[in-house]
């Protein structure tokens, strides 16, 4: 179903109610969800499941089958810029277009853990999508447009996040670190590796008979000169 949307990110929390009744869900009953779009956004609806119709699926964005999950007690946490929810839900919040391409790339992070799932793409007039998540431990609804990124950019904004939350990239040099070895050594090694090689030892250096008779020579001269001072 294609709609028009604006460019922001939103959460929508798990209702607490049965839309259509407004009798409160107990913890982990079975519910349906979805999304429709109104002249004021995305709107959330959550249903019993003897209140589900398929009229009600036809006219969504998106719907789904889910469990409430009571919320915890709620306590503040201080933000913690290293976890990548915490970062996403930091960044949705401040609604900044530049945080476009960090908040897309987070969301594939959150999926690609399991901690949230797609529950369905929304396609604007414009060909532009927006993805719809589940986040599974909580309920929440994360809406993300979809930036389009080809190859290439995404790797590189995986990059940015990844060294956002913490993590080294490898063979980086630091103080008291033996320098990396020429990128030629590694192809060759790998390739060795390959092919069940095993490399080659370093050969030991073969004494020269030559070198051995000049330093027999060396010898003897130095006893003799010893000898004739000693008479």
């Amino acid at each position: 179903m294609a709609t028009n949307y604006g460019s922001d990110w939103e959460i929508k929390n798990t209702g607490k109610t049965c839309t259509a009744t407004g009798r409160e869900f107990k913890d982990k009953e079975e519910v349906f969800s979805r999304l429709l779009f109104t002249e004021e956004g995305y709107n959330r609806e959550d249903y019993s499941l003897d209140q589900w119709t398929d009229e009600l699926k036809k006219t969504s964005v998106s719907s789904w089958k889910s469990v409430y999950l009571a919320p915890p007690p709620k306590h503040e946490e201080a933000f913690d810029k290293n976890d990548a929810e915490s970062l996403l839900r930091h960044l949705m919040e401040k609604k900044n277009p530049d945080d476009k391409n960090t908040i897309y790339v987070l969301a594939l992070m959150l999926e690609r853990k399991r901690q949230m799932a797609e529950k369905g793409v929304d396609v604007q007039d414009s060909g532009e999508k927006v993805r719809i998540y589940e986040h599974k431990a909580t309920g929440d609804t994360f809406i993300i447009p979809d930036p389009g990124l080809n190859l290439n950019e995404l790797e590189d904004v995986q990059l940015e996040v990844a060294i956002a939350l913490g993590w080294r990239p490898p063979n980086t040099e630091e103080e008291g670190e033996a320098p990396a070895e020429p990128a030629e050594n590694d192809a060759a090694k790998t390739e060795s590796a390959k092919e069940g090689e095993v490399p080659a030892e370093p050969e030991a250096e073969v004494p020269n008979d030559d070198d051995e008779e000049e330093d027999e020579d060396e010898f003897d001269d130095e006893a003799e000169d010893e000898f004739d001072e000693e008479e």
